[in-house]
């Protein structure tokens, strides 16, 4: 992506719009295992094609959204297995995101 990305997954219970970002982004941004800080999403899975992302960006704080996160969310997402195929679409508080990956070797596409 260019740039660090921290993923974190969220439970099934957990509702994405209720996790403390102002408390979680800064201390996973500025940990140690990051030298250069990291940009940190927090991700839901919705269903086997859509992910729910909110993102705090390194530098930055909490941002309505975030392309090069949504990649590495995507990305993540599809090599886990948690999401079917090699397309997802990624909801964050300023809209909807598709993010295409079709393996190792292959070009990330992101459109929205």
């Amino acid at each position: 992506m260019g740039n660090p990305h921290c993923i974190v997954y969220i439970g099934d219970n957990e509702d994405i719009k209720k996790i403390p970002l102002q408390s979680w982004g800064p201390i996973i941004e500025n940990d140690p295992v990051f030298p250069n800080k990291t940009n940190v999403e927090f991700v839901k899975i919705r269903d086997k094609n859509h992910i729910d992302m909110r993102v705090w960006e390194r530098g930055v704080g909490e941002t309505l959204a975030c392309g090069t996160g949504a990649c590495a969310a995507g990305v993540s997402s599809i090599k886990l297995n948690k999401i079917t195929g090699s397309s997802v679409n990624v909801k964050v508080p300023g809209g909807e995101l598709n993010v295409l990956w079709k393996g190792p070797n292959s070009n990330v596409f992101l459109e929205g």
